[in-house]
């Protein structure tokens, strides 16, 4: 099987895609065709997560609520403290 290399102008393609959504409908659309359910899933989880860690809530309140890993919840907990994305979105 031969292995595919995922380059950076073929993620620059993906972003392109991803700004220019119009609506959630659209997105969620879009995102339907990319992904599976579970990587739909897992990405919600993922943002609910770090909405309750801004909320002041503890790893094992987030962990009981959304089940999340504690290995899955330290990266959110780390992208929230240090990383760009979250702090925009997430409040």
């Amino acid at each position: 099987m031969k292995e595919i290399k995922i380059t950076g102008e073929m993620i620059e393609e993906l972003f392109s895609v991803i700004t220019e959504v119009k609506d959630n409908e659209e997105c969620m659309e879009l995102f339907e065709d990319l992904c599976t359910r579970q990587e739909i899933e897992k990405m919600a989880q993922r943002i609910r997560a770090a909405k309750l860690l801004s909320e002041g809530k503890t790893y094992n309140q987030v962990i009981e609520e959304t089940d999340i890993s504690s290995a899955t919840l330290s990266r959110v907990s780390k992208a929230l403290r240090y990383g760009k994305g979250y702090k925009k979105f997430i409040k």
